[in-house]
């Protein structure tokens, strides 16, 4: 198997009797949009847990950047630049939007208790920094005019780009996002597939779960596909819109357009 980015080792993720995820192996590379698609109950979110560690997999190597992750906790793997959001969109509900924002930034502001406590200075110059780059990422993501809205207050659409804001202060390499374009409608999905787009041109790798198949097979540069935990198919769009075992399995025996 070559390397990548990110490369899933002939990984199992097995619940009692269950095997979620069934010595599935793929290689991200670096740069890429790479979609991961599946029926309901295929593994998908399983395989997105195990890899930024939420869960611990019951065989098989996750590697990232070169280096062995199978065994960090969440915060160490995205410390390390992998960084994921979720199905369900976690927001501080009642925090300002550029509060949310600044709330992804821990991981990088290199806090010293001691100094941070007493040297108001270093305080000080830390919170500037964290704020100017929350700002910038609020203004990359269309964002910035909303900085002092609540997030409650958000529409559907602009919570799972704030989402996404939080993630991407967290300075990931590779941006994993579980289901980017559930909920909204189109004009709502067209501004996300356009950021992600512009995530990529920043040089930062993107894995994906969507189930809105136009988004996927118009953005993807490489797709794979599982089946309740098994590989059964991977390449690019147009490969995965020919290939039979997706006709059955996820695609109802019917291809779509892309």
């Amino acid at each position: 198997m070559k390397r990548g980015i990110l490369e899933v080792k002939n990984v199992t993720m097995q619940f009692g009797g269950l095997k979620a995820i069934n010595n599935l192996s793929m290689v991200v590379e670096k740069g890429e949009i790479r979609g991961l698609i599946g029926p309901n109950g295929a593994g998908k979110t399983t395989l997105f847990n195990a890899i930024s560690g939420v869960y611990k997999q019951t065989a098989g190597e996750i590697i990232f950047k070169g280096e062995d992750i199978s065994d960090l906790k969440p915060n160490e793997i995205a410390r390390r630049g992998l960084v994921r959001t979720f199905q369900a969109v976690t927001l501080f509900k009642s925090f300002s939007v550029l509060k949310n924002v600044l709330v992804g930034r821990h991981l990088h502001s290199n806090y010293n208790f001691w100094r941070y406590t007493f040297n108001n200075k270093q305080r000080e110059n830390i919170e500037n920094k964290n704020k100017q780059k929350a700002i910038e990422i609020l203004r990359f993501t269309g964002m910035e005019r909303y900085k002092d809205e609540l997030a409650v207050n958000l529409p559907h659409g602009y919570q799972r780009m704030l989402g996404i804001c939080i993630a991407l202060a967290a300075e990931p390499e590779l941006l994993m996002l579980d289901e980017p374009c559930a909920g909204m409608n189109p004009e709502e999905t067209q501004r996300m597939v356009d950021l992600i787009e512009k995530i990529r041109d920043m040089d930062i790798t993107v894995l994906l779960i969507e189930h809105d198949m136009k988004v996927v097979m118009g953005i993807c540069d490489k797709i794979t596909v599982i089946n309740f935990g098994t590989k059964i198919a991977e390449g690019t769009p147009r490969q995965i819109q020919n290939d039979p075992r997706v006709h059955e399995a996820y695609l109802g025996g019917e291809k779509y357009a892309a």
